[in-house]
């Protein structure tokens, strides 16, 4: 009788088994895993198999690469080469991840991001490379996603879709099933959230939360940006219903808690577009022939309350967020622009701090408290500049708000005339101090009520508005101070600026010197002085953006924190944001804080409010650059309609893969790529912030002079595309 062959057919190695099971483990290393769990995750079965994951899982515990924590269940050995920091992805596709004790950051291959996103915090492990001894990592862990929404157009196939966010950091693009399109159609601009990234798939799994609407119009645009960040454009139902059904009426009840200050001469200068004013200015003459000056703060604590739906909507918001065509506020239009508003010859609760200050501008006397005042009238800047100017209390129909000329009351036009000279001898004060000048010139957008730009002006800042900023810089600084200095130490909200990083100095000290500036880096004092003589002289010159803007890039971030640090940019050893709560959630949480203090509460929780600091910068840094892109969408828009214009630029920026422009005569910036220009092959010398033309030697220099011309305009992908012209000394010869 013939036997049965019983032997079953062998089965292959597995092959990387060593990386597969520490990948496995890599991905969750809080959990414990068995051999039948590992072998589920590889999609094997057989005895062979699992005899071969059981022989390397006691091998790896041999080389105390993992370790047994119960009998059979493994979990990963933390390893001195795991970190965790955040990622930031390149546009070729790679990435870096930023740990924050590290002093380089460490570079991760595309194909080992395993499913990373940009700005997500990370678990990354860091090897040697066999090739040249290099250190790599690979992420082993998303710890925490930075977002899970984004915006792009959709793409619809028969029975499912894909959406392309055409952001050049995200290296993948959205799979959408067919039951979760929503009511977008083909080619419609969306906002969809992840919502899976199945093992074996190339894309993440998503669904539309939202239409926007066609790309390239203008609305679609606006709540492109505002989606792409998570800004909110309308406030809920129940959060608008709150604010409407709050008492806003001044009474008498509480009147009699607050220092009444009605009959003090009180006003607001701001722009003349301005819908809401939360800042205004007392004066008073003393009998012993000082000032009494106030600046009275919109008490916006008063209606927003600690725990209530209004209040967890303007945390969450933490900032107003200006656009080019819009502002999407903090706080529901009936407390933004009415409640909490110093609209002229109405009564409203302030918060105040009042001081007695001499001729000479110094500090007599303070106060710090909530009032009630009364504001007799409103100025634009244009028109206090005209009386600080003219001395004249006339002002005339072309600057009027009016458009009517009128006459302002004699005592208001000398208080803004004494008050600018204080401000002076303040600033002055400042800069002796080493407090750094950066009056860096505002991009502006005359719009049609298309909201199409019509035209370019620049903002730029003077006397008038130099009057509000010193006095407001001096109710922050002297609130901060008020608290800073009490014994025992007090939990409080500072605004803090650090000094910058050498590095940084160094890197700006070898571009200026291209243009013919140095600075001074010897101490602190030597190198505020040479930053403020550099701002000083590249006024009005074609390199003084670039020269702005590269300085503003060199100084630390400001940002809002318990810890005080002092403000570098100021010179202050304390400081705060007390004069803007329509605005900034901070000024709130610093008016809670001082009337707390001020009632003789005990300090507060500091983690607490450490936390709702981290949260105010995050969003504070998340505002400002939705804010860039509208500015830079904006641009694109005003230079579609001159793409037939030779315009001239100055080369601000140079990479491998182009030069970018700035126009001089508008500030718009653009590309010029190094493949559209055909006259040569242009090489990128990182050294000489330059590019060079292999044949005619011809090299084009950041802070050069050229002519370019418009060759694409894309409203979608916010790209303006640049032809180069020429060099001026070429284009007029």
């Amino acid at each position: 009788m013939k036997r049965k062959n019983s032997r079953r057919k062998q089965s292959a190695k597995i092959e990387n088994l060593t990386q597969s099971i520490l990948k496995i483990l890599k991905a969750d290393t809080d959990k414990t895993f068995n051999y039948k769990q590992i072998a589920s995750k590889l999609g094997v079965d057989d005895p062979s198999s699992r005899n071969q994951i059981i022989k390397k899982l006691s091998q790896l515990t041999a080389k105390k690469q993992i370790e047994e924590v119960e009998r059979g269940k493994f979990k990963l050995v933390p390893n001195i080469n795991t970190y965790t920091g955040t990622l930031d992805v390149t546009t070729k596709g790679s990435g870096y991840v930023v740990v924050e004790d590290l002093e380089e950051d460490i570079f991760i291959p595309k194909n080992n991001l395993n499913k990373a996103l940009d700005g997500d915090e990370v678990e990354v492990y860091v090897y040697k490379r066999k090739r040249g001894g290099k250190s790599e990592g690979e992420i082993s862990k998303v710890i925490n996603r930075k977002r899970d929404e984004f915006v792009g157009v959709i793409e619809i196939q028969k029975n499912y879709a894909f959406v392309s966010t055409q952001n050049s950091k995200m290296y993948t693009d959205i799979f959408i099933p067919k039951n979760k399109i929503f009511e977008a159609a083909d080619g419609d601009k969306v906002l969809v959230k992840l919502e899976d990234w199945p093992e074996k798939a190339d894309s993440p799994f998503g669904k539309v939360l939202k239409v926007l609407g066609k790309p390239g119009e203008h609305n679609t645009e606006i709540h492109a940006i505002l989606a792409q960040y998570g800004l909110p454009y309308e406030f809920p139902k129940e959060v608008e219903e709150y604010a409407n059904a709050i008492d806003t009426s001044i009474q008498e009840s509480e009147i009699a808690k607050r220092r009444d200050m009605r009959d003090t001469l009180t006003f607001t200068i701001d722009p003349k577009d301005a819908k809401d004013f939360d800042d205004a200015l007392s004066f008073k003459i003393l009998d012993n022939g000082n000032y009494e000056i106030g600046i009275h703060i919109a008490d916006v604590s008063h209606y927003l309350q600690p725990g209530t739906i209004l209040d967890d909507e303007a945390y969450e918001r933490a900032t107003s967020v200006y656009l080019v065509d819009r502002v999407v506020p903090m706080l529901p239009e009936i407390l933004s622009n009415n409640a909490c508003s110093l609209r002229p010859n109405e009564e409203k609760y302030t918060f105040s701090a009042v001081f007695e200050i001499n001729k000479k501008a110094e500090i007599k006397n303070q106060w710090f408290g909530r009032t009630v005042t009364y504001s007799d009238a409103r100025f634009a800047y244009e028109e206090a500049q005209h009386i600080i100017e003219s001395k004249s209390n006339t002002i005339p129909d072309e600057i009027s708000l009016s458009g009517t000329s009128y006459e302002v009351p004699q005592a208001i036009a000398d208080a803004v005339i004494t008050m600018n000279d204080l401000s002076k001898i303040m600033r002055n004060k400042r800069m002796r101090d080493g407090a750094i000048s950066f009056d860096k010139v505002e991009v502006k957008f005359s719009l049609n009520e298309a909201c199409e730009p019509t035209g370019v002006f620049f903002k730029t800042s003077k006397d008038a508005n130099k009057l509000i900023e010193e006095f407001m810089l001096l109710a922050n600084k002297k609130v901060a101070e008020f608290i800073g200095k009490q014994n025992p130490k007090k939990t409080f909200i500072y605004r803090v600026h650090d000094e910058p990083n050498d590095e940084k100095l160094a890197a700006l000290q070898n571009i200026i010197s291209r243009f013919g500036y140095k600075l001074d880096l010897k101490d602190r004092k030597s190198t505020t002085k040479s930053l403020n003589g550099l701002l000083s002289d590249v006024q009005g010159k074609k390199e003084q953006n670039l020269v702005d803007t590269l300085a503003i890039r060199s100084m630390s971030k400001a940002e809002y924190t318990t810890h005080n640090i002092g403000h570098y940019g100021l010179a202050f050893d304390h400081y705060s944001h007390f004069t803007s709560p329509i605005r900034r959630y901070p000024d709130v949480m610093a008016h809670r804080l001082l009337q707390h203090y001020l009632d003789g509460g005990k300090s507060v929780a500091e983690e607490e409010y450490e936390e709702k600091c981290n949260h105010s910068s995050s969003m504070e840094g998340i505002a400002a650059t939705a804010e860039r892109d509208s500015i830079k969408y904006m641009q694109i828009k005003f230079m579609k309609d001159h793409e037939n214009e030779e315009f001239l630029g100055v080369i601000s920026g140079v990479t491998e893969w182009g030069i970018y422009i700035e126009i001089i005569s508008n500030k718009c910036e653009g590309m010029v790529r190094l493949k559209d220009m055909n006259d040569d092959h242009y090489v990128f010398d990182q050294d000489e912030y330059a590019i060079m033309g292999q044949k005619t030697k011809n090299v084009y220099q950041l802070g050069d002079e050229v002519y370019v011309k418009v060759k694409n305009a894309d409203l979608v992908k916010r790209h303006l595309d640049f032809t180069l012209i020429g060099s001026k000394e070429s284009v007029e010869a």
